[in-house]
């Protein structure tokens, strides 16, 4: 494999950051590098299983194989995502489904134990080159248990000051969570998400974030996209999503899956091989 295996984690303790609408683009940018992807559902609102245009069928969702993670069989209950067998590509892009019984580990006095279902329910995962886990916007315990089995956290903030607040207070909670838990889990980033490029109190919060985290801070920057809603509504890759808009956002997913996977194989070397 070109890649070795990496469970990134996509989280934020603030919501409506557009944190799942980051996890789908990255996800459409590895599958149309040719990157053997699997995306975890772990937010209970499971907005990223509808996004990937899942039909889980007779498939156990992840909060089942978390119950009995020795038991769970992932490979046995992914479900294909819509993305591949509509045209997208012939490439693997497989969804642990979310749903709302996952809600009940997201608790925030999970023990070691528990903390661990997750790497056990992943344990032995060889069909991937990357897996992405979707956390809901907290950080109770489905997020420290995606830290628990992740190798990096992706941030993804909005540049603005409640936004940049909590993106800051959630690197102190990897920090802390390093120690205690994690000593080999590393902040892969901050995605700078929806910024509207005419807006004063954007480009003012974007120096700020520079400022305060330098190198982390991803680039590109994703712009806000009017039509994203659609996009995902529709259950389709943006990179196979009609109009220069969706053309542009797909380039600069590409663009931010390339810096995530820095240091190893370029997408472009991927595409032609």
């Amino acid at each position: 494999m070109g890649f070795q295996v990496q469970v990134v984690s996509i989280s934020s303790l603030k919501g409506g950051v557009g944190k799942t609408s980051v996890t789908t683009g990255l996800a459409s940018a590895a599958l149309a590098a040719g990157i053997s992807t699997l995306v975890v559902d772990l937010d209970p609102h499971a907005d990223a299983t509808t996004a990937l245009g899942v039909q889980p069928g007779g498939k156990l969702d992840i909060g089942r194989m978390l119950k009995s993670p020795r038991k769970a069989n992932l490979a046995g209950n992914v479900a294909g995502s819509s993305w591949v067998s509509n045209g997208s590509s012939n490439g693997t892009l497989d969804v642990a489904v979310g749903s709302a019984f996952t809600g009940i580990y997201d608790r925030p006095d999970l023990g070691r134990r528990d903390l661990r279902r997750l790497s056990a329910v992943l344990s032995g995962t060889t069909n991937y080159e990357l897996v992405l886990v979707d956390c809901p916007p907290s950080l109770n315990g489905l997020t420290r248990m995606a830290w628990s089995a992740s190798d990096r956290v992706v941030l993804v903030a909005e540049p603005g000051l409640f936004s940049v607040a909590g993106t800051e207070r959630t690197m102190r909670a990897i920090q802390l969570f390093r120690q205690e838990f994690a000593p080999n889990l590393a902040p892969a980033g901050i995605v700078a998400n929806r910024v509207r490029t005419g807006s004063a109190e954007h480009t003012f919060r974007l120096a700020e974030m520079e400022s305060m985290f330098g190198e982390l801070l991803l680039t590109p920057h994703i712009p806000e996209q009017a039509n994203w809603q659609q996009i995902q509504g529709a259950a389709h890759s943006v990179h196979h999503w009609p109009g220069d808009s969706a053309k542009n956002a797909a380039k600069l997913f590409d663009a931010l899956l390339e810096s995530l996977l820095a240091g190893q194989s370029s997408l472009r070397d991927r595409r032609q091989r």
